[in-house]
């Protein structure tokens, strides 16, 4: 049976124009992708003491989950307020709560460094890069638009995002991150697809596939899930991967949330909790 672990961040996604709230960041996402591929799947990360962190972990259980990889920390639970204006988002508030700089116990970190394929999701912990290149783990990483933040130095795969403008080069970024010590990097443009570059150079895309979005959000979550499973775990050619990781970002979509689950209502005591944040930004 194959293992497959995701590391990393989680958050509370408020969806304030829409009145609703998922569960996501890129890890829990793609571990959750994972599990509903049928795969072998766990993850790792922390939630606070308090209701956000109840709810990400109800909504982990129910994607196959298990809570008790889950570290409960003194502190808030990651939560990302999102409103919603003729068509753009704006992100009033992106609070990395106990997550941040998270780093698994001993005994947890026997379990990653054994699995097939290890991810990290976004602000992953520098250290644990080192640690986990030092001993030769097979992982990834997702350092979506923060291309300079983490030691890359022997990293197998590296995921960053780059231009959606057609007329954008993504060469520069993928060179840049070869130099920094990336063996290999996958670049996600939105809508205009995604591209590989190995370490000799070769230079892949994948157009993506049209569809009529909903939520953008998690969309290069699944890209990740579904790359990393064809390439690493059923070693299909990069280019296979791509098209197959494309098609699954452009479905992920066409709902509301970074994988499939009931959008649930935002409670009152989540409203009154951050009202200092939202009152503002609804009368400017």
């Amino acid at each position: 049976m194959t293992n497959l672990v995701a590391v990393g961040d989680n958050c509370l996604d408020v969806y304030l124009t829409k009145e609703v709230m998922t569960v996501g960041g890129n890890a829990l996402n793609v571990a959750a992708h994972w599990r509903a591929a049928g795969l072998s799947a766990r993850y790792f990360g922390a939630v606070g003491k308090d209701g956000e962190g109840d709810v990400i972990l109800e909504e982990a259980a129910k994607a196959g989950l298990a809570a008790g990889d889950v570290d409960r920390r003194a502190g808030h639970t990651a939560v990302t307020l999102i409103r919603e204006k003729d068509g753009d988002r704006k992100f009033l508030l992106e609070d990395l709560g106990v997550g941040k700089d998270y780093l698994p116990s001993e005994i947890a970190y026997r379990t990653i460094a054994a699995a097939d394929w290890v991810h990290l999701g976004t602000n992953s912990n520098p250290d644990f890069v080192r640690r986990l290149v030092a001993e030769r783990v097979r992982f990834s990483v997702d350092i979506s638009t923060a291309h300079g933040g983490l030691p890359l130095l022997g990293v197998p795969i590296v995921f960053a995002s780059g231009p959606d403008d057609p007329d954008g080069s993504v060469v520069p970024l993928a060179e840049r991150l070869h130099r920094a010590g990336a063996l290999n990097v996958v670049v996600t443009c939105g809508s205009r697809g995604a591209f590989f570059r190995a370490g000799d150079g070769t230079l892949l895309h994948a157009p993506a596939t049209p569809v009529s979005v909903v939520d953008t959000c998690g969309a290069g979550d699944s890209f990740i899930a579904t790359f990393l499973a064809a390439f690493q775990i059923d070693r299909k050619p990069p280019a296979e991967a791509l098209r197959a990781a494309t098609a699954a970002a452009s479905q992920t979509c066409l709902y509301v949330g970074g994988f499939p689950q009931q959008p649930r209502r935002i409670p009152d005591w989540l409203l009154r909790k951050y009202a200092a944040v939202i009152a503002p930004a609804e009368g400017a």
